[in-house]
């Protein structure tokens, strides 16, 4: 199992979690043993999104930076890919903005509890998707359900997450689901798993490149604006954005 584990931020999304995520994918695709992995967060949250100082960071940084930085940012917890077993997001509280691409596009599988809420929330901040939103949830809800999510940026709940396809399964404890797919998977051939995980992903790829250097492209045209400052402040003093379009 794999914990997202920044509590007291609800798990936000940091460069150093991102970098102890690589290490931890890289020791676990070593381990032949390994059947399944499940991604969660601690305490109460899966993850509320990005960290708000580090996007005031992006706000004040140049556009030709912004865009290598989010490239990159977007694959160190996308790596997840790179398990060669399936993984299985137990969303045991908000997945919130980049925290939801993380379950997304970072796992072939989620479980939601009760308390779940869910929203790729970034126009509400003032900001373009990122971290491929706009590559994998089309793919996962169908275009016109995740351009419903994107352009409103609306949070969900569980049953409606599950109507839509956004989650495959709600269960009263979100880990204890995941457990019992997990279980479910580990009763197949691993060989025939481990290669039908090669075979999803790599239909779900094609076009991923591209989308990292659009998103990426597109959220350097909105880090300068003030609407970008001014959702992310609006977010911290816990109040509706006015937002000027410019």
């Amino acid at each position: 199992m794999i914990t997202l584990n920044n509590p007291s931020k609800l798990n936000a999304l940091t460069e150093p979690m991102g970098e102890a995520l690589i290490d931890t994918v890289e020791q676990l695709s070593s381990d032949s043993r390994l059947r399944a992995a499940i991604l969660t967060g601690a305490g109460r949250a899966f993850s509320a999104g990005g960290d708000l100082d580090w996007l005031m960071a992006r706000h004040r940084d140049s556009a030709e930076n912004n865009i290598s930085v989010m490239k990159a940012f977007y694959k160190k917890f996308l790596i997840m890919r790179q398990l060669p077993v399936p993984v299985i997001a137990a969303i045991n509280g908000p997945a919130i903005g980049a925290g939801l691409c993380l379950a997304v596009g970072g796992a072939d599988v989620r479980i939601a509890g009760p308390g779940a809420k869910m929203g790729v929330t970034f126009t509400r901040l003032g900001l373009h998707p990122g971290m491929a939103a706009t590559h994998f949830l089309p793919q996962l809800v169908g275009p016109q359900a995740a351009a419903d999510l994107l352009l409103t940026g609306r949070v969900l709940g569980t049953q409606e997450a599950v109507t839509i396809g956004l989650v495959a399964r709600s269960s009263e404890c979100a880990l204890t689901g995941a457990l019992g797919l997990a279980a479910q998977i580990c009763e197949a051939g691993p060989v025939s798993v481990r290669t039908l995980v090669q075979t999803l992903r790599l239909r779900q790829e094609a076009g991923l490149e591209e989308a990292f250097t659009t998103e990426a492209t597109a959220q350097a045209v909105c880090y300068p604006t003030s609407d970008l400052a001014e959702g992310v402040r609006a977010l911290q003093g816990k109040r509706s954005p006015t937002f000027k379009g410019e």
